[in-house]
């Protein structure tokens, strides 16, 4: 059985300024210290790439579905082990002059320590996003 993660957060923003923070690797890098790489085609690969001078690639998948504003469907996988590979979708809406933002990461295996991961992740990453897009400052994400 695989496990799952939802993540809901509301933007005081524009559900064009959130697809822009998914995928616009100059956005990336400003909340989540890495970027975001593909022309988000649905078959495409995309990448999650350190945005330091190393340019280490983290992360890597397949785009399945991409509307722009709307929706964004990814695989997800580390690069050097791609028998673990999960699905993360983020779901864009308007609610009463805001966005909610909704992330599913599902597909994991319990085994792979990827959940517990992304427990952590999710949050402070989203949370950094959201600060970018309200205030124009992000959140040091990585801070112990």
């Amino acid at each position: 059985m695989s496990e799952k993660f939802v993540y809901v957060t509301y933007i005081a923003s524009t559900p064009e300024n959130v697809w822009d923070a998914l995928v616009k690797g100059d956005v990336t890098r400003r909340y989540w210290k890495h970027e975001n790489v593909s022309d988000w085609k649905p078959g495409s690969k995309w990448e999650h790439v350190s945005a330091d001078s190393a340019r280490t690639l983290k992360i890597a998948g397949t785009v399945l579905e991409s509307v722009p504003e709307k929706r964004l469907v990814l695989t997800w996988a580390d690069p050097q082990d791609r028998a673990d590979e999960s699905r993360v979708t983020f779901q864009i809406e308007t609610i009463a002059g805001m966005v909610r933002l909704t992330v599913t990461h599902e597909d994991i295996n319990p085994a792979s320590g990827m959940l517990q991961k992304i427990s952590n992740g999710w949050p402070r990453v989203l949370s950094s996003m959201k600060s970018l897009l309200e205030t124009g400052r992000p959140l040091d994400t990585w801070a112990s």
